[in-house]
């Protein structure tokens, strides 16, 4: 009685399985070659980005490169005889009356090392011992400022490290990239302080911000003063530029060939040089924090927030309780 039943059960359950079979085959016909298909899509989408994201990296170089080019043609033509007559020209015979060399030197040191303690800029001084004192004397004095200016803010910063690290939770971007210096080894620390230095970061704010952190003393000074070295360089060529312009608008002093020459091929390297460094410490900076954001967002990361972080010492005092 049931023998028809079960055959027809039979037949429905091949006849199934043979719909299934075909069901599979067509999934793997249709889907499974797809999956490397989607793949090099997804590849060529990345390259494309890439290629993208270059172009207007260069794109924007080149804006960048145009706009300074037209303020400095701007400048030139009217900023430096404004400069020379009414500021340089006055300073010079103030110098060259008022004060012998050694203690121009000394004053010079003073206003390198005391300015970044108020966040007053110091280019100025920069400038004058470019003019004044040239390459050699000229960078000793400047280094030996600038140093002293990078070690007072940061002893002063650790007086009041609390209220900054209170005050840079209004900017969570800029906490992130000074943390970043104060992470990783010795050569990583120093690395990253040079980079600082190249880049426009305002290094009159890094001084007292990298005290939050736990950056090292000695990583932070050789950092600074590596990184200071090419903007030394670039204020020196500047003043002396300066002061060979004043020479030839009051000095009745007359450029050759050579000289003009020289000049201008040494100023187009030297903007040159500014440009690229600041472009490569900037774009390895803006790596260094994506690397860093991909680590916050990584499951299990500790980093989450921006907090005080103790400093070797403090760590070696709170070992010493425990």
């Amino acid at each position: 009685m049931n023998m028809p039943d079960s055959s027809e059960e039979l037949e429905k359950g091949s006849a199934d399985s043979v719909g299934q079979v075909r069901e599979d085959s067509e999934y793997v016909r249709l889907v499974i070659p797809n999956e490397p298909r989607m793949a090099e899509a997804g590849a060529l989408n990345s390259q494309t980005q890439e290629r993208k994201s270059s172009r207007s990296w260069w794109m924007k170089a080149i804006i960048w490169c145009s706009i300074i080019a037209i303020f400095l043609l701007i400048f030139v033509k009217w900023g430096v005889p404004f400069l020379v007559e009414k500021v340089l020209y006055p300073i010079l015979q103030w110098e060259a009356t008022a004060f012998g060399r050694p203690v121009l030197a000394l004053v010079l040191v003073g206003s390198l090392a005391l300015f970044p303690v108020f966040l007053i800029p110091s280019g100025p001084s920069m400038w004058l011992a470019g003019m004044i004192f040239g390459y050699g004397l000229g960078f000793v004095i400047i280094i030996a400022g600038t140093t002293i200016g990078m070690i007072l803010p940061y002893f002063v910063g650790l007086l009041f490290r609390d209220r900054i690290h209170q005050w840079l939770k209004k900017w969570p971007q800029k906490a992130a990239m000074i943390r970043l210096a104060g992470e990783g080894s010795w050569f990583h620390q120093f690395k990253v302080v040079a980079l600082f230095r190249i880049s426009p970061f305002p290094y009159t704010i890094f001084n007292y911000a990298i005290v939050v952190t736990t950056m090292r003393f000695w990583p932070y000074i050789c950092g600074s003063v590596t990184g200071m070295i090419p903007e030394s360089f670039v204020y020196i060529y500047s003043g002396r530029l300066i002061r060979t312009l004043a020479d030839v608008k009051y000095g009745h002093h007359r450029l050759t060939a050579v000289e003009i020459a020289y000049n201008v091929i040494s100023f187009v390297i030297a903007i040159s040089a500014v440009v690229a460094f600041t472009a490569y410490a900037k774009r390895t900076l803006s790596e260094l924090e994506t690397a860093d954001s991909n680590d916050l967002r990584s499951p299990g990361s500790e980093r989450a927030n921006f907090e005080l972080d103790k400093l070797p010492f403090e760590k070696y005092n709170s070992s010493l309780t425990k």
